[in-house]
């Protein structure tokens, strides 16, 4: 056989065995996509062998008792931690997560320290500072930028899908279905976030806790008002009585039109926040590209006698812009 026919043979096989790779992976990521979308995480988390009790602890992150150990001015930004990615649906532990976010930090400068000194140069107090700087916006802050991001994303998903939520209840009402059966309903119904988040309020149920307060445990750890409109629509109804579906068709009415005028609220104010974010990120993207692409940029004046007061100043002046349009752009409707 001629070396022609071999090659042929062999570009043949190579063709095919990429085809048959790309096929795999892609009907794998497909039909990972479907069964994201078929079900919630509370219910993967269960047909994976985890037990409600488990998943309900993970899924509403109050396991973690760092907050009944520390000072009360430190216990107020690890529950709006925890909250955060309560909302982003991380799962990992509260503990473990702020030891890699500390360590990753120290773990990245000590490597980059090691780096300088096996290149022979030079490390002043500039040079130490820049370090210090770039290892902890790639270790600590661009991670928690992505949560930040993750969790305010899924708020925002949390209230889209909370007036169907409220028609799906008010129909499962209509049909005969007392409340916890309702509720039942949207846990197998609702894809996430809030098919999950109703079925921790199921299971907080079954093991022994009231309606209201698992409600109402729900509207904290979310912080919407929309559904503390909803505990409180439940909490009047039960003690006066009345037509529960009734008032909650109203309500799920004044929802939408309250969501619509605040679509409105955000489209006129969206120059304003579109450059509040430019302003924001456009300075720690800059310098961390432009450190990771050409380093000696910074390095080269980093010891100048000017260089430290001047570059602390910088960042001074920094976070009171990032706090200051932070402010400005908080619009209450």
């Amino acid at each position: 056989m001629s070396d022609v026919w071999l090659r042929a043979i062999v570009l043949v096989l190579v063709f095919a065995a990429v085809v048959f790779a790309v096929e795999r992976v892609v009907s794998v990521m497909v039909g990972r996509k479907l069964e994201s979308q078929a079900i919630n995480q509370r219910l993967d988390l269960i047909s994976r062998g985890v037990s409600r009790g488990e998943a309900m602890q993970l899924l509403r992150r109050q396991t973690s008792n760092l907050a009944d150990l520390v000072p009360n001015l430190i216990a107020r930004p690890i529950i709006a931690f925890e909250k955060t990615l309560m909302a982003a649906g991380i799962a990992m532990p509260t503990g473990r997560l702020m030891l890699a976010l500390a360590l990753a930090p120290l773990l990245i400068f000590l490597a980059l320290i090691l780096f300088m000194i096996i290149g022979e140069v030079a490390l002043g107090s500039g040079r130490v500072l820049l370090l210090a700087t770039f290892s902890f916006l790639v270790g600590a802050a661009l991670p928690m930028f992505y949560f930040n991001l993750r969790a305010t994303r899924m708020r925002k998903k949390m209230q889209d899908q909370f007036p169907v939520a409220l028609d799906v209840f008010v129909r499962g009402l209509r049909a005969g279905h007392p409340i916890a059966a309702a509720l039942d309903l949207l846990t197998v119904e609702m894809p996430d976030p809030i098919g999950s988040q109703f079925g921790i309020v199921v299971d907080e149920v079954t093991y022994g806790a009231d309606l209201r307060d698992a409600l109402t445990a729900m509207a904290d750890r979310w912080d919407l008002e929309d559904m503390r409109m909803f505990v409180v629509s439940l909490a009047v109804q039960s003690e006066t009585g009345g037509n529960l579906a009734e008032i909650l068709e109203n309500l799920s009415q004044v929802i939408r039109e309250r969501a619509s005028m605040m679509l409105k609220v955000r489209a006129l104010s969206s120059e304003g926040r579109m450059t509040a974010a430019m302003l924001s990120a456009l300075p720690v993207v800059a310098f961390t590209l432009l450190f990771i692409g050409n380093p000696r940029f910074y390095l080269d004046v980093a010891d100048d006698p000017a260089f430290l007061p001047g570059y602390v100043a910088l960042l001074v002046l920094y976070l009171i812009g990032f706090f200051s349009i932070r402010r400005m752009i908080d619009l209450k409707v």
